[in-house]
């Protein structure tokens, strides 16, 4: 199944037949994560902390319209 992928700045959006899903990406001028988007935390089972440059901005999934069935014959 072939599918679209397309990379903007700060958007990700993948689109199929069935659906276009936009996602944030960290951004790269980040001052908190320096475009890496996210830490490693301390203690004895680190683990990553999400920056709030992607994290926290919402996705979006779009479903396309149906296509309605085309007539056998023409209405008139």
């Amino acid at each position: 199944m072939p599918a679209a992928v397309l990379k903007t700045r700060h958007w990700k959006m993948a689109a199929d037949r069935h659906r276009i899903h936009v996602t944030a990406l960290p951004r790269p001028d980040c001052p908190r994560c320096h475009g890496a988007g996210g830490w490693w935390g301390d203690g004895a089972n680190p683990e990553m902390e999400a920056c709030g440059c992607w994290a926290n901005r919402p996705e979006l999934r779009i479903r396309p319209l149906p296509i309605p069935a085309w007539p056998d014959e023409p209405p008139f």
